[in-house]
């Protein structure tokens, strides 16, 4: 799979790492932008008061695929429903909300973990099946939380996940009776 990834920090840079492991193709694009012209799906890893100013510097976008990982922190910007709405506006194609709910530092040992962790999303229906499969490439157990009517709900919803404060953060992980 052809990934370009917005973002080349934390986040964008450890989860483009982990995918290039898995052996897709990942193009890591920064502060400049650039084409993403030849991505089969995009993911946005920019703070979520950048997405414009960020996405306004990427030509190709439109009729992408695209899996948004931004966060609210430390608070909601600008008029969209939610961060994912607001990528819609610039893909005009199917939004997953996912990997904003993992903690970014510790994408370098998630794959070292005894047990796969999870990895909540959110998504339309046309963006679920590569959200998924970049989530198992990554290293994560996903886990649908609902469609992108849910993706406010799936924003607000990481104050509760930064409320559990051991250094460095945590995995999470939620399986059925008998599955642990």
């Amino acid at each position: 799979m052809r990934i370009v990834t917005i973002g080349r920090g934390t986040v964008g840079g450890g989860l483009g790492r982990l995918w290039r492991a898995a052996g897709h193709d990942v193009v890591g694009l920064g502060r400049d932008g650039g084409d993403a012209s030849d991505a089969d799906v995009v993911l946005v890893a920019v703070p979520g008061a950048n997405i414009s100013a960020a996405l306004s510097k990427v030509t190709g976008l439109e009729g992408k695929v695209a899996v948004d990982a931004t966060n609210i922190l430390p608070a909601r910007q600008g008029d969209y429903p939610s961060y994912a709405h607001e990528v819609r506006s610039f893909t005009k194609a199917p939004i997953a909300k996912s990997f904003n709910m993992n903690f970014g530092r510790l994408l370098d040992v998630v794959q070292k973990q005894r047990v796969r962790p999870s990895n909540w999303y959110v998504a339309d229906d046309d963006a679920s099946q590569v959200t998924e499969q970049l989530i198992r490439d990554a290293g994560f157990d996903p886990v649908r939380v609902g469609d992108l009517s849910r993706a406010r709900d799936f924003e607000d919803a990481v104050w509760l996940l930064m409320g559990i404060q051991p250094v460095g953060g945590v995995f999470y992980r939620f399986a059925g009776p008998g599955q642990l």
